[in-house]
């Protein structure tokens, strides 16, 4: 049987299915173009902190530290490995060279200049490795006894120094300094910082 519905019933169907049709549209519309652009201003976000996340100055909290005689049969103490092993669980850098005093020293020891293998950027030391920087205690003059070292680190900024003094153990009970001590800039090739000082 054919049923048949007024015009103006049919047009007013016409109209609400167009509504509807719409209305499902735009709902489509609104629901993904908010959430693309959430995502996307999302993913800037992570984008920019990853990129503005940086790696912190090591300190004493964060390393293990040591110092060997080299050769390690060696019967004067001349020339020393200093180590330091990142101890902690995140990355951290140590920056230029270590500030090392000997003893009563009056001034640490001054550094090696040619000796950064990168000049300008910090060690980055992962959690577990390691850097060196060689030591020499003495050259031919005038000696003092040394019974201590102790180890300042740098901190970001030239100048700067990051958490307290560390007493590194010392390779043997007493060392016999002078003016003639260097130390080298940090690397994680301990062979590279002993060839500025093993010839000295």
């Amino acid at each position: 049987m054919n049923v048949k519905y007024p015009a103006a019933r049919l047009v007013a169907v016409a109209t609400g299915l167009v509504l509807v049709l719409g209305y499902g549209v735009s709902a489509q519309a609104s629901a993904n173009g908010p959430q693309t652009a959430k995502g996307k201003t999302r993913e800037a976000a992570t984008h920019r902190t990853s990129a503005s996340v940086t790696v912190s100055a090591c300190s004493q909290k964060d390393l293990g530290v040591s110092a060997v005689k080299e050769p390690a049969d060696s019967t004067d103490a001349r020339h020393l490995l200093l180590t330091v092993q990142n101890a902690g669980d995140k990355k951290c850098n140590v920056y230029r060279y270590p500030l090392v005093r000997l003893g009563a020293g009056r001034t640490m020891a001054p550094v090696i200049e040619d000796s950064a293998p990168k000049p300008g950027e910090p060690v980055t030391l992962a959690p577990g490795q390691e850097a060196y920087a060689a030591l020499l205690v003495n050259s031919p003059m005038d000696e003092y006894e040394a019974k201590s070292i102790t180890l300042s680190l740098q901190g970001r900024k030239p100048g700067s120094t990051a958490g307290k003094p560390i007493d590194v153990p010392m390779p043997v009970d007493t060392l016999y300094a002078n003016d003639g001590q260097r130390v080298t800039y940090w690397t994680t090739a301990p062979g590279y910082a002993l060839d500025f000082i093993m010839s000295r």
